[in-house]
């Protein structure tokens, strides 16, 4: 009487997965088109191991985040609203303003919608470096340069 075997479906394990880290300039890219790329490294969707409830993506280094851009009239109108739960506690920033003192905030936001809401997005996201200008502290992790068409 022959064993009949069965396919098992694979399943990624944290343990076994080959983290890289990967440099982006974004100088001159699309903001949007940046975030949702970067987010798909960060989430480990390029890998043939990709799992959901496993954190298979890489590491991502973003620099030159004050150069990013928006397309059409959004420079001058898109808008950042965060409210405390306070009366009188609503804030709204315009991205004109915000891209010139803290440009790494505009890329994580971008990017952390684009993430999963939930204990694995927040691990996720810890992978993201972003820094304003083309100086950053992780050479000794060598990252490879990662280009977006």
């Amino acid at each position: 009487m022959s064993k009949r075997t069965t396919q098992r479906t694979f399943q990624a394990n944290e343990a076994e997965v080959d983290k890289k880290w990967y440099v982006v300039d974004a100088d001159g890219l699309v903001l949007g088109r940046l975030a949702a790329n970067v987010a798909r490294i960060l989430r480990g969707k390029h890998k043939p191991i990709f799992s959901p409830h496993v954190d298979t993506g890489d590491f991502v280094i973003i620099i030159n985040a004050h150069k990013v851009r928006l397309t059409g009239k959004r420079q001058e109108q898109k808008s950042y609203f965060t409210y405390s739960g306070y009366p009188g506690g609503s804030k709204t920033r315009l991205f004109k303003d915000l891209i010139k003192t803290n440009p790494q905030y505009v890329i994580e936001h971008a990017v952390r919608g684009m993430l999963p809401h939930n204990r694995l997005g927040r691990r996720i996201i810890k992978k993201l470096k972003v820094y304003a200008d083309d100086a950053h502290p992780h050479a000794a992790q060598q990252p490879e340069e990662l280009k977006f068409d």
